[in-house]
């Protein structure tokens, strides 16, 4: 039999399919459904013999299979697979379920048992079971230990030189050193601390007993060939990031030689310290390493032997003739005197940041309709303004040598600074997007003196009714950084997806990563029946403008994003004077910084409000599982936050984020000393917010269960975060 819809057909004699033809097919109808059963019998039987295997099994198969080697998942595993969970679907348990029972961890148990106790399994651990990369340090070897007097001068004093040092003050002389006090790498000695390494609510450590697993939960992102910001073109002054702000460059981690191999600081995507730098440049700067730097279009970089390591704050340093000077704590460059670039400035480097979300050169999953039509834009391409191709596909429209999808891709990570505006036709799809790999900048700038300078995305007007049988146009935008101006949509578009893309909250970025404009929407929809999808992505305020009399309240669908208004009084979603915005609000795993006045909230879980919330129709909609801020008119709830803690607690139940201001590495992210109740208060026991797929408490769960496993009896273990 085939797995074809109509295998079972194709088995019927030549007769009875001619006269099932004529009477309208209704066998073939009926062998389509049967075939499609047996279809997933077969499968059924199929991953039965797959589910033997610890690396084929299905999800609810590995405790089963761990059982047998005496693996004990977390308590919930079988809830997880078996409960639905409210609003979490089969592939959020999915990533629930990896978490609380790695498969790599199943399939190591046996291994990890004959290693128990030594420090490199507890950094495959936590790589394994919470996929963070991790150093295990053992604190005993750094407690001071005063010599006894009756040993000095014996040949026992002079042979144990690791513990003969332990008693001295550090030395104030040794930079190198005293640079990574305090951090996972400390060589320094220090007293003894009777605090617990694992307690949660002051770590201690520094005990004869103790052991430490340094764990960096950000993750290095690349950027490659990247156009940077001129500050002053005069004195030669640039930033790494092409948005004018400071950006803490990290290590490019390589993998480790052996699984005997304890965690350096090449191994994990650390912060380069300037120090670090200028003792290990040549381990840091080049291509295929943590940081380039290429100047006037040359393809080599700048020669190593012209890189200096220098503390630009204030931008005092000034370099000599010839010399580059580097900043891997700011992230900024300095030309010498009388050798600026005359044709810019183009950097490889890499930042840190919390998940895959606003776009960048990470993977994402993108799909081409095979009737699409792709225009691609960049260095030896066929167009090299975004316009152009664009010109170029409504062209082809126009005379009919191409279908209604077009796709207009951008192959670099270059910066584009033109102007755009897309004025969609009936049944137009447009799609502008990053290629693989790539992560472009468009930079909306000052055009024209007497209008606005917006990406502009308009629908003719021809009198029909806005998405009659689905006549309306859609555009998509996917992988872009947008920043200079916002997006303004107007007109019957039908639909605005924005997938893995970041609209700068306030416009652009000022050095400390403050807004330049933080009154400005990133979004403006201005009369629109436009529903608007946000999936994987940062943007700033949200403005609509709507026909109240004429039109339904448009949709605006918001998963796994951040709309950030730079400041909790500010409207995040509003119409203009912050009255009610004509929208009808769905979020998932979001976080909203600011107000939000809208018409309606149809749904809104695992989700965070900073700012008050109101809504005009209480009658409709639900929350679930989201914190909203005290005093928010809402529709009803269910088991939100600070509902549940009374009105005594309110005040000490709200987020706390690491960082409020796009740019910074921890951006978005929960303060790890917040209220458990929002750390752990979604609808699967996860956090609210953006990175509620992460399942950090979770994987953080699982991870101390594994030490308390694999260390040795009396030992007390505990998870430091280093980012």
């Amino acid at each position: 039999m085939s797995r074809e819809p109509d295998g079972l057909t194709e088995l019927l004699p030549q007769w009875h399919r001619l006269r099932d033809t004529e009477g309208g097919e209704q066998l073939r109808a009926l062998l389509a459904v049967i075939a499609e059963q047996v279809d997933r019998v077969r499968d059924g039987v199929d991953q039965s013999y797959e589910d033997l295997f610890v690396e084929t099994a299905a999800p609810w198969a590995l405790p089963y299979i761990g059982d047998l080697v005496g693996y004990r998942p977390l308590a919930g595993y079988e809830r997880v697979l078996t409960a639905g969970l409210g609003g979490t679907d089969g592939e959020a348990r999915t990533r629930l379920a990896e978490a609380l029972a790695p498969r790599r961890d199943v399939a190591a148990t046996v291994a990890n048992r004959r290693r128990k106790g030594t420090l490199a399994l507890l950094e495959e651990l936590a790589q394994e079971v919470a996929g963070w990369p991790a150093r295990a340090v053992e604190f005993s070897r750094l407690v001071s230990h005063q010599q006894p007097v009756r040993l000095y001068g014996t040949g026992a004093a002079a042979g144990d030189a690791r513990r003969s040092g332990r008693g001295r003050l550090a030395d104030v002389r040794d930079g190198t050193r005293l640079d990574l006090a305090g951090g996972p790498f400390d060589v320094l000695a220090r007293s003894v601390d009777v605090r617990a390494a694992a307690s949660s609510r002051r770590r201690g450590g520094h005990s004869p007993a103790g052991t430490g697993l340094f764990v960096w939960r950000l993750k290095p992102y690349r950027v490659s060939r990247s156009p940077a910001y001129c500050v002053d073109r005069a004195r030669g002054l640039y930033t790494f990031s092409i948005l004018g702000n400071d950006t803490a460059l990290v290590t490019r981690p390589v993998p480790e030689p052996s699984a005997t191999h304890l965690a350096t600081v090449d191994n994990v995507p650390a912060s380069i310290s300037r120090r670090q730098l200028a003792d290990r440049l040549a381990d840091h700067y080049g291509p295929g390493k943590s940081f380039t730097v290429r100047r006037d279009g040359r393809d080599e970089p700048v020669p190593m032997s012209d890189i200096v390591v220098a503390d630009l704050s204030g931008w005092r340093y000034r370099p000599k003739l010839g010399q580059v000077a580097v900043d891997p704590v700011l992230g900024r460059i300095a030309f010498g005197s009388r050798s600026a670039p005359r044709q810019g400035v183009w950097v490889t480097y890499h930042h840190a940041f919390g998940d895959d979300t606003g776009g960048g050169e990470y993977p994402r999953e993108r799909v081409t309709p095979p009737a699409a039509r792709i225009y691609r834009v960049g260095p030896r391409q066929a167009h090299q303004r975004i316009m152009d191709a664009y010109a170029q596909w409504r062209t082809d429209r126009r005379s009919g040598h191409c279908g209604a999808e077009g796709i207009i891709e951008i192959t670099h990570s270059g910066a584009y600074q033109e102007q755009l505006d897309f004025d969609l036709c009936r049944h137009d799809q447009l799609e502008l997007r990053a290629a693989e790999g790539c992560r472009p900048v468009i930079r909306l700038l000052d055009w024209y003196s007497n209008r606005p300078d917006a990406l502009n995305i308009r629908a003719q007007e021809d009198g029909r009714t806005a998405g009659q049988d689905g006549e309306a146009p859609r555009i998509v935008l996917d992988g872009l950084l947008v920043t200079g101006r916002g997006l303004h949509v107007s007109g019957p578009v039908g639909a605005v997806v924005l997938r893995h893309c970041t609209l700068v909250p306030g416009w652009s970025l000022e050095t400390d990563c403050g807004p330049h404009s933080p009154e400005e929407p990133s979004l403006a929809l201005d009369r629109t029946t436009a529903c608007v999808t946000i999936d994987r992505s940062i943007l700033g305020t949200i403005e609509v403008t709507g026909e109240e009399v004429s039109h339904d309240p448009p949709a605006i669908h918001i998963r796994d994003s951040i709309l950030d208004a730079t400041g909790h009084d500010r409207p995040a979603l509003s119409a203009p004077d912050c009255r009610h915005a004509h929208a009808v609000l769905h979020a998932y795993r979001t976080t909203i910084i600011g107000e939000v006045h809208t018409h309606a909230v149809r749904i809104a879980e695992n989700s965070i409000f900073t700012g008050r919330l109101r809504v005009a129709r209480r009658g409709i909609g639900c929350l679930r599982y989201s914190y909203v801020p005290p005093g928010s008119r809402t529709p009803r709830r269910h088991r939100c936050q600070p509902d549940l803690v009374g009105a005594d607690l309110a005040g000490e139940v709200r987020p706390l984020l690491s960082s409020e201001r796009y740019g910074t590495p921890s951006y978005g992210r929960l303060a790890d000393g917040g209220p458990w109740q929002i750390r752990r208060g979604a609808d699967d026991g996860s956090e609210m917010g953006v990175f509620h797929h992460l399942y950090e408490p979770q994987r953080e769960d699982s991870l101390r269960a594994r030490l308390a496993a694999f260390t040795p009896a009396g030992t007390d273990a505990g998870i430091f975060p280093v980012t």
